[in-house]
């Protein structure tokens, strides 16, 4: 039996906030979050060699029903670690990743 390997996945979470704020973020911030999944691949290995697979929240994370959009997508694709990345503060708990049993990891940048 060939199991999965476990993947990273990648939430893009954004300030929801409408009538501009959030429009104008939406690009950086999928752009952060396939960097982020770039370097990752490109760097890390599984044991037998393979690039580290990454999965992409499908939509940028900025509340509550996103959020738990990219909890079903990840629980479905065996994603065990998730790194959060994000060009500006935003609702924290309306957009975390409050699976207790998967590591996290979260960046700020711009």
């Amino acid at each position: 039996m060939i199991e999965s390997l476990p993947r990273i996945g990648i939430r893009p979470v954004i300030d929801g906030r409408r009538r501009g704020v959030r429009e104008s973020l939406e690009g950086q911030t999928m752009n952060m979050a396939k960097s982020a999944a770039a370097l990752i691949s490109g760097t890390l290995r599984y044991p037998n060699g393979k690039p580290v697979e990454c999965v992409i929240a499908d939509t940028t994370i900025g509340g509550v029903n996103e959020a738990a959009a990219c909890a079903k997508k990840f629980a479905g694709m065996n994603v065990t670690a998730t790194l959060t990345v994000t060009p500006c503060w935003c609702y924290g708990s309306e957009t975390m990743d409050m699976d207790p049993l998967a590591q996290k990891e979260s960046r700020v940048g711009l």
